[in-house]
């Protein structure tokens, strides 16, 4: 799905209302219908609704779909959070429509008791407060509307994007609306689907008001949301053998993370790849060893504490040599000795690597690193580990790995409840689902061993999208199943078969 910011949005609007001449109170109407039809959904039995409204056309949504529901026979409140004398005249329209069958735009007193007795009670909460022209922190009224509507116990849709919510990073701004249902128009935004503002969104629908395929045409800004129902796996020729899907090394593993290279080749094993070997140190070969079948181990030296030596070099470069993919750090630890062993390998190898954990520990905050590498290489951290490659964080995730995938030629999974995937050509795909489960120690081993099995088999930017969203499939997958407290990195290892199955096209 194609996602769009504020300001795209609003000159699409503008295209269409003064270019091409659609009425604004005609795409206003259309809205205003979608954000009630969710409401009646919602609402059940319990025919009444409390619509909270700003001064700006997200109020006139609001009043809109107040007017809707009204002539519908439910029973409304309708509140104005903001001034008169501020408000657009569509809006202010709206009002007048209102007003003619016998409703009321009642103004917002937050020392009101009643209106949260009324909410409380209400079949369902319409917010339309602001919408995505927000870039400022909530206060006053507004602020304390949003804290009435959240502690409600009534379903709540909101109209184009949860108020408190930035559209155009998902940051909330002092506080935001937790909605039930998400209304938006033509096109979703970042802040649908970007932490933590997409925590906000419950379910979002992005609904057709009449704004033509024209006026959109512009209106995309190279960012995208993905989940794996949205791609597809190629089937298999039938006349195949293991060579044609990728040969897969992966280095790591030290005494006390054993477990990390383990989790990683069984993900690329589950994921398909032809042939997979694992380099460990020597200390734990064993201990690795017995605990896989289809991947095969093979020690490397160390110096009897359980790290891999930089006279190991020559042997993984060999591997290297034989291999398509290289992933490089699930377990390793640290060491200065290690350091320079990735930095010798990032900097040496001509063959397409992922970077994890400790790998990326090794890499430091220096940009020219990760750009001396042959292929741009697939970088996989967490905030903490985001921050000391040297990246910013600084509420806009998209721009953050954007500009972080930019400066340093290099593919950028940042990791997190929707995890971000920026390319060194500007493009960036969110992928929309994911889970707390999935924050366990081993989970992104789990990942690193996928993006790398997709890698020897699917071109490029497809192998990374694909790897991170059917990660994130088969953890929803364990979830639904399992629990979120329960399930295990190993769990979501065995679900990638029937996510992957049910791409296969």
């Amino acid at each position: 799905m194609q996602i769009t910011n504020s300001k795209a949005m609003r000159d699409a609007d503008e295209y269409a209302i003064h270019v091409l001449g659609i009425p604004s109170t005609l795409l206003m109407t259309n809205a205003a219908k979608q954000i009630s039809l969710a409401a009646i959904e919602l609402m059940g039995a319990n025919k009444s609704a409390v619509v909270f409204c700003g001064s700006g056309n997200n109020g006139g949504d609001g009043i809109g779909a107040a007017v809707y529901l009204l002539r519908r026979g439910v029973g409304i409140r309708c509140y104005l959070v903001g001034e008169r004398s501020k408000m657009t005249p569509d809006c202010a329209e709206m009002e007048r429509r209102l007003i003619e069958l016998g409703g009321t735009l009642e103004n917002f007193d937050p020392d009101d008791l009643r209106i949260g007795e009324l909410a409380n009670n209400a079949g369902v909460i319409i917010d339309a407060l602001f919408g995505i022209g927000l870039n400022s922190e909530l206060h006053g009224k507004a602020l304390a509307a949003v804290k009435l509507i959240n502690e409600s116990k009534a379903p709540v849709v909101s109209a184009d994007i949860a108020s408190g919510v930035e559209a155009d990073t998902g940051r909330i701004l002092g506080d935001a609306v937790r909605a039930d249902i998400t209304v938006t128009f033509s096109m979703a935004k970042i802040g649908h689907f970007a932490e933590p503002g997409c925590a906000c969104c419950g379910k979002l629908r992005v609904v057709d008001i009449g704004i033509p395929a024209e006026s959109m045409a512009d209106a995309g800004i190279n960012v995208f949301s993905v989940s794996a129902k949205d791609l597809s796996l190629p089937a298999r020729p039938r006349v195949s053998h293991k060579g044609d899907y990728g040969k897969l090394l992966i280095i790591g593993g030290s005494v006390g993370y054993t477990g990390a290279p383990v989790l990683c080749a069984k993900a690329a094993a589950r994921s398909g790849a032809g042939l997979i070997s694992i380099g460990v140190p020597n200390e734990i070969y064993g201990i690795t060893a017995s605990r896989l079948l289809e991947p095969m181990p093979f020690p490397l030296a160390d110096r009897g504490n359980g790290r891999i030596s930089i006279s190991a070099l020559p042997v993984i470069m060999e591997k290297l040599e034989q291999s398509d993919v290289c992933v490089l750090g699930c377990g390793i630890s640290r060491s200065e000795e290690l350091g320079e062993l990735i930095r010798s390998v990032v900097t040496q190898s001509t063959k397409q690597l992922v970077i994890d954990a400790d790998g990326l520990f090794a890499l430091g905050n220096d940009p020219q690193i990760v750009k001396s590498a042959k292929r741009p290489p697939v970088l996989t951290p967490h905030e903490g580990e985001f921050l000391r490659l040297g990246g910013v964080l600084t509420g806009d995730r998209v721009g953050d790995a954007r500009s972080f995938a930019l400066s340093r030629e290099c593919v950028l999974v940042l990791k997190g409840h929707h995890t971000i995937i920026a390319f060194p050509d500007g493009e960036v795909y969110i992928i929309s689902e994911g889970n707390p489960g999935m924050a366990k120690g081993g989970s992104g081993d789990v990942l690193a061993g996928i993006i790398g099995a997709f890698l020897g088999q699917l071109s490029f930017k497809q192998a990374v999208i694909t790897a991170c969203a059917v990660h994130a499939a088969s953890g929803d997958l364990c979830a639904e199943r399992l629990g979120e407290y329960g399930m295990l990195p190993q769990d979501i290892i065995e679900a990638i078969p029937e996510i992957t199955k049910s791409i296969t096209r």
